[in-house]
């Protein structure tokens, strides 16, 4: 899932090649991704891209008095070609959800939305304010904006895990599955902590952890081809991906608890005292 280093990294290059170009065509492949009616995305045409912006994980392409919002939820992706073939695509065929052309269609350049796999995410927004997005109206704070004390406020009393309020938009936004896991490790911290239990220190540490994993993630990915950030994100990772792999810290085995749809990965010297934590589907199989 594109989190907010890629999506940052998606916004600079779309600053870089988009900003100034005029929408001359909106091709809808997949009907389904559009989530507003008015304005229809036709409104787009003809009106100058005029600035990009990122809220959390969702992409914000300003489009003279118009945004054109897109969430890339978990396998959606934003592809930009130099020259957009001119034939409408087929509805319904291919990853292709939606293409914006920023030039004449055949001849100039734009970009697709597109989505792999059968589990549909991917949701555009055609507004004239961000705001009316739900998922944007009820952002928590950027991540990449949160000091230590504004993270003290945020996690004291708080009784869920420590992974829970990170990756919870609401209560701070961009942070995903992925740099949650590289997060707690670098903070030497275990994803089943209760948040509200972290002592000053440790508070401390994921604060810096967070500032650091997350500004060393944009500063790699920046200025990088979009084509080349998935694999930017995952030669990066130093636990999340790596089951069964060495730490790069201790040399202990990375570990994971695995959930229905997802899983986590740690280190279980750097982050819970050598204990592996318990693996709830593992546990299911074993009775």
């Amino acid at each position: 899932m594109p989190e907010l280093p890629e999506v940052e990294a998606i916004a600079h290059h779309l600053r870089q090649h988009a900003v100034g170009r005029t929408v001359r065509r909106v091709d809808v492949a997949s009907p389904t991704v559009l989530k507003t009616v008015e304005p229809t995305w036709s409104a787009l045409v003809g009106r100058e891209v005029s600035g990009v912006d990122r809220h959390g994980k969702f992409l914000d392409v300003r489009c003279s008095g118009l945004s054109l919002v897109a969430h890339l939820a978990r396998a959606g992706w934003l592809r930009w070609q130099d020259v957009l073939p001119a034939a409408p695509p087929r509805p319904g065929r291919g990853p292709l959800a939606l293409r914006a052309h920023l030039g004449n269609p055949g001849e100039g350049p734009g970009f697709d939305l597109t989505e792999a796999g059968t589990r549909k995410g991917l949701a555009v927004w055609i507004v004239t304010d961000p705001l009316e997005v739900p998922g944007i109206a009820t952002l928590g704070p950027d991540a990449l904006d949160l000091g230590e004390e504004e993270l003290t406020e945020l996690l004291a009393g708080r009784t869920e895990r420590v992974k829970t309020v990170l990756t919870r938009q609401s209560l701070l936004a961009g942070i995903g599955n992925a740099y949650s896991d590289e997060i707690l490790h670098r903070a030497r911290l275990s994803p089943f902590a209760v948040a509200g239990r972290l002592s000053g220190d440790e508070v401390a540490r994921l604060s810096r952890s967070m500032r650091e994993v997350l500004a060393d993630a944009v500063r790699r990915t920046e200025g990088q081809e979009v084509a080349r950030l998935k694999g930017e994100k995952r030669a990066g990772m130093r636990v999340h991906g790596r089951t069964g792999l060495p730490c790069p810290v201790c040399g202990d085995q990375i570990r994971e608890v695995s959930y229905s749809d997802r899983s986590l990965q740690y280190c279980p010297t750097c982050q819970t005292g050598g204990r592996p934590l318990a693996d709830r589907r593992l546990s299911r199989l074993l009775r």
